[in-house]
């Protein structure tokens, strides 16, 4: 029964977002057949039917979920929320080295394996996005005062 609730709820969210999808998002020309216009489609519709499905033949298992459980999906959400509001200040590749590390521990990993997990995510993962797929992230704040500061410092030395 919990899944069905949780597939209606998320149905409607959904929903919502494939409305945005279909009116909202215009791009101001199509430089690419999947551009911007069509990934939030594509993602609308896949997800509407995977949602049906679970709501027309939903599991047989039941679904018992322990405090402990809430609490990390809890502290996921939490975390999603954190990541989402130091994207900008921090930049991609810290943000995203402090999401997966806290992540990896909230999981039950070792320490070492996690920050290891946690920069393997933050730097391959910019490196995947900006070499392969041409995309434009953040560098943060931070890395600007520090790139900021060594230019200023060679402005000084050169004169």
């Amino acid at each position: 029964m919990a899944d069905r609730i949780f597939a209606a709820v998320l149905l409607a969210v959904t929903i919502g977002y494939a409305v945005i999808a279909f009116t909202v998002i215009r791009a101001p020309f199509q430089y690419d057949p999947l551009g911007p216009e069509s990934w939030p489609r594509i993602l609308s519709i896949v997800a509407i039917l995977c949602l049906l499905y679970i709501l027309w033949k939903p599991d047989a298992i039941g679904f018992d979920m322990t405090r402990q459980v809430w609490f990390r999906l809890g502290a996921a959400v939490v975390l999603l929320l954190a990541y989402s509001d130091l994207y900008e200040p921090l930049g991609f590749i810290l943000s995203t080295i402090f999401f997966a590390t806290i992540m990896a521990l909230m999981l039950g990993a070792p320490r070492l394996r996690a920050v290891g997990f946690g920069i393997a995510a933050g730097v391959f993962g910019w490196l995947l996005c900006v070499t392969l797929m041409d995309l434009n992230l953040p560098e943060g704040a931070l890395y600007e005062a520090v790139v900021d500061s060594f230019q200023q410092t060679e402005e000084e030395g050169a004169s």
